[in-house]
């Protein structure tokens, strides 16, 4: 069922709105509308223009709540006040980035050695004292590396005509690194034989002890040191904020409340009349919160509530909030994805509840699988709350149903006698026709009552509506209804070998309500008295209107034989566990339990899938669109039921 709703206006002086909204607004569901949107009549009016002084310390709150290890199983702190949080936030924060700052240094240090590592480890393999070879006063040297084809040429042509020696270190791909000495005065020379061998110097630092690998594992320790004096610090920081928890999160929470009582101001509007400031909040309130509302600010002269009566007349229509007993809740995911009811319109859920529920039984019978159905659906909805799986538990009791009706249970029809008929065996025989499954008798017949119920309903909307061509005159209308109903009549009487009506009879009976549909649009101007003209003229209204008579016809008949779809998936159900058991080899009395069991679970996965896709479809093209629009809107409140039952 839809809730009704009420527009109300609330106002009161403006440096009471926090307090409004934080006592009275959080404890209700309120679609909150700008005030100077829907207020365009009231002179005066001015936006909010405040900055939110909770926000920043709401997202510094989040951040450590974030860095909390269960943040949802800490009990927060009741007894600590508003000042408090800032108090707990400001040192928090203070404290946390004093250790970041901390961890930047260390991270800073561990950066320059790492740099000092990446310049000394290729030249690791070199046996030498590097603050030694520095300081040498008589030996020249240069450190560096020299391209992998130019050092070949050196050893091949050049090392007997050089006056320096080259200790090689490491080399790569690319480069042989290692330095070369020699006599000072013969480095002029050995630089310029160097450089034509595009010889890159790299200069080392002269605080260097030790050989190269001792500076190189000298300088890992370091950054081991610091490496752990960084993971010192992230405990230190976990430690803190898990010994100040109850009140981190106790300050999110209620900082988020705060927060977000302050952005009311966005959908609010001042008003200044005789030098007083007041505060104008609008929105859509249901008439059972609208009612605890108003008692519960009787003693508070500080809020003045207005409801407008008939506000949806003057300024459009109210959001859509849906209300439905709990074994039907899930299916209000369905009618969502079709669109929500306007507030004029029926609720189709627990229709579409008993449909869909109905149809998938008598297309998915057998009662071991409808009973896992039912477990394994109602499980998943206790625990997770999922809609869908709601929805399978439901569908599961209905296939439970007509597993006993059909005598299957887990594709075995020789355990328990059917209590109705088996599928694929039972024929009915019909005049002109012959003999045909029952089930597909059964399935039209079922089909041609639906479509009148969903006419029923369409008529029913459309008097809500107060759209009276579509409640007379519409292919779902009245003048639809009686048509469909005297092909259903007629049929029904010739093929149950009762007399049909005479000929006169059937020609009023099937013309008139054609005649009516076919003028539909002329007919409802005469009757809301409008002067408007046809667009079009009267010879091409007729011709245009002849062919939409006839694809009318035509889809009362495919939307007809829509729902045989029921008894050939009834059947192919029954055939596919047929296939199953054979494979099992059940007919020889002994069958392979492990084909039986992978086979159930195929057979209820896949085609379960299949058989609810199908019923959607049903759903929403054999009878969702004969009367329902969705053309609501969804309510939002600004807070959700419960999330603040006391002060």
């Amino acid at each position: 069922m839809i809730v009704k709703m009420k527009f109300i206006n609330i106002s009161g002086p403006r440096d009471d709105i926090d307090r409004v909204t934080d006592l009275y607004l959080s404890k209700y569901e309120i679609q909150l509308e700008s005030a100077l949107s829907e207020l365009k009549t009231v002179n005066n009016l001015r936006p909010f223009v405040e900055i939110n002084p909770y926000r920043d310390a709401l997202a510094q709150a989040e951040q450590f709540a974030a860095l909390l290890e269960n943040p949802d199983k800490v009990r927060p702190d009741e007894k600590l006040g508003l000042d408090g949080m800032f108090e707990i936030i400001r040192n928090t924060s203070a404290d946390y980035q004093s250790l970041q700052d901390k961890k930047e240094n260390l991270k800073k240090k561990i950066e320059g050695l790492r740099e000092k590592q990446q310049v000394i480890a290729p030249f690791r393999p070199l046996d030498c004292n590097l603050n030694e070879v520095l300081n040498y006063k008589y030996i020249a040297y240069r450190f560096g590396r020299i391209a992998v084809e130019y050092y070949y040429k050196m050893k091949k042509y050049l090392i007997e005509e050089m006056d320096a020696i080259f200790v090689e270190g490491e080399r790569d791909e690319s480069y042989v690194y290692g330095a070369y000495f020699v006599s000072p005065g013969g480095a002029p020379k050995a630089d310029a034989l160097f450089r034509t061998l595009h010889f890159e110097r790299i200069t080392l630092n002269t605080e260097y002890e030790g050989t190269p690998a001792d500076v190189y594992h000298k300088l890992q320790r370091q950054i081991n040191k610091h490496t752990n004096e960084i993971a010192d610090l992230d405990k230190e920081a976990v430690n803190m904020l898990a010994d100040r928890a109850p009140q981190i999160v106790a300050s999110q929470k209620r900082l988020e409340e705060l927060s977000s009582n302050f952005d009311v101001r966005k959908m609010a509007a001042r008003m200044e009349d005789n030098q007083e400031d007041f505060y104008i909040l609008c929105g859509w309130m249901s008439e059972e919160d609208l009612e605890k509302f108003q008692k519960d600010i009787e003693n508070d002269d500080k809020i003045f509530v207005m409801v407008e009566e008939d506000r949806s007349a003057h300024f459009g229509a109210p959001p859509t909030k849906l209300k439905n007993p709990k074994v039907f809740k899930p299916f209000e995911m369905y009618v969502q994805m079709y669109g929500l009811p306007a507030h004029n319109e029926m609720d189709p859920t627990i229709f579409v509840g008993l449909t869909y529920s109905f149809i998938f039984g008598a297309m998915f019978g057998d009662v071991g699988q409808g009973l896992l159905l039912l477990i394994g659906g109602g499980l998943l909805y206790y625990f997770k709350r999922i809609p869908l799986a709601g929805i399978v538990a439901t569908a599961g009791i209905f296939s439970t149903i007509f597993g006993f009706l059909f005598g299957s249970i887990f594709g075995f029809e020789d355990i328990i006698d059917a209590v109705w008929l088996r599928p694929i065996e039972h024929m009915t025989t019909l005049p002109f026709v012959g003999k045909l499954n029952t089930v597909f008798v059964v399935a039209v017949a079922f089909g041609m009552g639906i479509i009148i119920l969903a006419m029923i309903l369409h008529i029913v909307n459309a008097f809500r509506s107060h759209d009276i061509g579509d409640a007379w005159f519409d292919v779902n209308g009245v003048a639809g209804l009686v048509f469909y109903g005297s092909v259903v009549a007629v049929i029904v009487l010739f093929m149950t070998g009762h007399k049909t009506p005479g000929g006169i009879v059937m020609a009023i009976m099937f013309g008139v309500p054609l005649i009516l549909i076919l003028f539909k649009e002329p007919l409802t101007k005469k009757i809301e008295k409008r002067a408007d003209k046809m667009e079009e003229s009267k010879a091409m209204f007729l011709v245009q209107g002849f062919f939409e008579l006839f694809e009318t016809m035509l889809s009362y008949f495919s939307n007809t034989l829509s729902f045989v779809r029921i008894g050939a998936f009834a059947v192919s159900h029954a055939a596919m566990m047929e296939v199953v058991l054979m494979l099992a080899g059940a007919e020889k009395g002994n069958p392979n339990w492990i084909v039986v069991v992978l086979g159930n679970l195929f057979v209820c996965g896949m085609e379960g899938l299949i058989v609810g896709i199908q019923v959607l479809r049903l759903e929403y093209y054999e009878m969702f669109s004969r009367f329902y629009k969705g053309s609501g809107r969804s309510f939002d409140p600004y807070a959700k039921s419960g999330k603040k039952k006391t002060k």
